[in-house]
């Protein structure tokens, strides 16, 4: 092969790519157009189009339960639990004739308790509003405010593997005065009060946290003797924190079957209705949206960014109903 011959080959393969990738990226765009036009989507990019057939909608609560923040575009990566699009997805089913039921399919070991509250009250309204059934079905975990959201439930089905239970609450954090020291940092405060700056934790400053943490918990086994129609003291002697097996939540009244997805469909078909379909909400996520976010995290962090994110993990300061054996 001559030396234009190779030229050639080289060109003809760069344009060949070329074309290759302005392909896909036109197909991706128009594709997320007539998706607009088509149907609804939502904030976080949940892709909401309700069926025109009777339904019950699958409402999906999949990682932590926390606060959803604005979508970033079409290069944003569409995962986890979306707070405000479940809300709203909930709402739209409360007012569509179509719908029949709600299953809660719960794959979580819990969140934020004022996120997990405040899904918990849209279900409850939903409930008060239609008098139609909302089931839960119980995946990998359910534990804390996987579980806070799931009592009020007609009925509770669970995995033969799920863990669940931890039923209580819990404010984490952390001191990392020793390591900002090491690495010449040093923080202050001037404050109006001597509680107004509470990182030192003085036992004083404890009992305020733990004052929190017991209204929150009295709260949890609140919902929790409502939902399963059970005795405060009853329930108090499960919710020390501890997590169950689907063996033990269902001798413990936790929850109602054990079962697989498929069986736990057929029981609420015979309840509902033979005919209903079970609709999920999809998620809008596209290729380029998934490599531009592994780029995102391939990228380098700062010192700041990484004891940012170690302060995160570690403690958010805030009451959680989360199951932190779990994490």
């Amino acid at each position: 092969m001559n030396k234009k011959q190779i030229i050639g080959a080289v060109v003809a393969t760069v344009l060949f790519i070329t074309v290759g990738v302005t392909s896909v990226f036109t197909n991706t765009i128009a594709d997320s157009f007539l998706k607009r036009n088509s149907s609804e989507i939502l904030l976080g990019g949940t892709e909401l189009q309700l069926p025109k057939r009777e339904y019950v909608g699958v409402v999906n609560v999949v990682g932590t339960i926390q606060q959803q923040t604005e979508s970033g575009g079409i290069f944003e990566e569409n995962n986890g639990y979306k707070h405000l699009d479940t809300l709203e997805y909930i709402d739209r089913m409360k007012h569509d004739a179509a719908n029949k039921g709600i299953l809660l399919q719960v794959d979580s070991p819990g969140g934020a308790v004022y996120e997990s509250e405040e899904l918990y009250l849209k279900l409850k309204e939903y409930q008060r509003e239609t008098h139609r059934p909302v089931w839960t079905y119980m995946k990998h975990y359910a534990a804390s405010g996987g579980y806070y959201i799931s009592a009020l439930s007609d009925k509770i089905y669970a995995n033969p593997n799920t863990t669940t239970g931890s039923i209580g609450v819990i404010i984490s954090g952390f001191d990392m005065t020793g390591l900002y020291e090491k690495l010449g940092i040093r923080s202050f405060s001037i404050t109006s009060g001597k509680n107004k700056d509470m990182s030192k934790m003085n036992e004083e400053q404890i009992a305020i946290y733990q004052g929190i943490v017991d209204e929150s918990y009295d709260r949890f086994v609140e919902i929790v003797a409502d939902g399963r129609k059970m005795s405060k003291e009853e329930v108090k002697k499960l919710a020390d924190g501890r997590i169950y097996s689907a063996k033990q939540a269902k001798a413990n009244g936790l929850i109602d079957e054990i079962g697989l997805y498929e069986e736990m469909q057929k029981d609420m078909r015979e309840e509902v209705g033979e005919h209903i379909i079970f609709y999920a909400p999809t998620t809008e996520s596209t290729m380029l949206a998934s490599l531009f976010g592994k780029l995102e995290r391939l990228k380098t962090k700062s010192e700041a960014e990484v004891l940012k994110e170690i302060e995160m993990e570690l403690g958010s300061g805030v009451p959680m109903y989360y199951a932190e054996q779990l994490r």
